[in-house]
């Protein structure tokens, strides 16, 4: 189900990292960053490695600069995969925390972003957290979709698809092989009335927008342009 990329380069989490701060938010403990006033909001949703990883955080605070009020939940409530806890390997963590528990679990966050007056929301998903994504996309729950390195996602996920979808996926993937990340191009570019962008990163593997070495010129500069990607998408359609 789930193969070792899913695991390599593990975050060092860290609690107090990111401009933003932590709140409890829809009935989760959530980072958020951003204007509270914001009429425009994204949900990004983590990776295995859970809502303090630095890198995620700092992503958060870019989206947040480009005007949206961001939140991002902590769907595993205090328990992140750790890969150093050898008596709870993936597959059992993961029996604790799947996607649809997370989806399960957003409604409630994006209710109070409704609550708060916010008018449009978009979601992007890393890995794990995409195939929570591209659920609240098949539901209509949010009004754009990204889709990074996702994990676990099929091509009649991207079939049920109802709003702008954009998928941003790796040349060196096991979880999403280039193969299929052209298969749910192909899915997307049948369906005219649901916005499509597709787009395959040279070079870098599973997990790159998140789980970079901030002193590796390349991983960043790579990691970077898929941000701007995914910004790109919520300008256009969360506004």
């Amino acid at each position: 189900m789930s193969g070792p990329q899913c695991c390599d380069n593990p975050p060092t989490l860290n609690p107090s990292s990111g401009a933003g701060h932590v709140e409890e938010f829809g009935g989760l403990k959530s980072y958020v960053s951003g204007s509270s006033d914001s009429k425009l909001a994204v949900i990004l949703v983590s990776d295995i490695f859970g809502y303090e990883a630095p890198n995620l955080r700092k992503l958060a605070d870019k989206v947040a600069a480009a005007g949206f009020f961001v939140v991002v939940p902590d769907f595993f409530h205090g328990d992140p995969y750790a890969p150093e806890n050898a008596e709870r390997p993936l597959p059992v963590w993961i029996k604790d925390h799947g996607a649809d528990k997370g989806f399960e679990e957003a409604k409630p966050v994006l209710e109070a972003l409704k609550k708060k007056g916010v008018a449009k929301i978009g979601a992007a998903g890393c890995c794990w957290g995409a195939k929570v994504v591209v659920q609240l996309a098949q539901h209509g729950y949010i009004q754009a979709a990204v889709l990074l390195h996702p994990s676990f996602v099929t091509g009649d996920d991207i079939k049920a698809v109802k709003v702008p979808t954009a998928v941003l996926g790796a040349e060196i993937d096991q979880l999403s092989p280039p193969a299929l990340v052209k298969q749910f191009e192909e899915i997307l570019n049948s369906k005219p009335e649901v916005d499509g962008f597709v787009k395959i990163f040279p070079g870098v593997a599973h997990g790159w927008t998140v789980r970079y070495n901030t002193e590796d010129a390349a991983a960043v500069k790579s990691a970077e342009e898929a941000h701007q990607d995914m910004l790109g998408w919520f300008t256009k359609y969360i506004h």
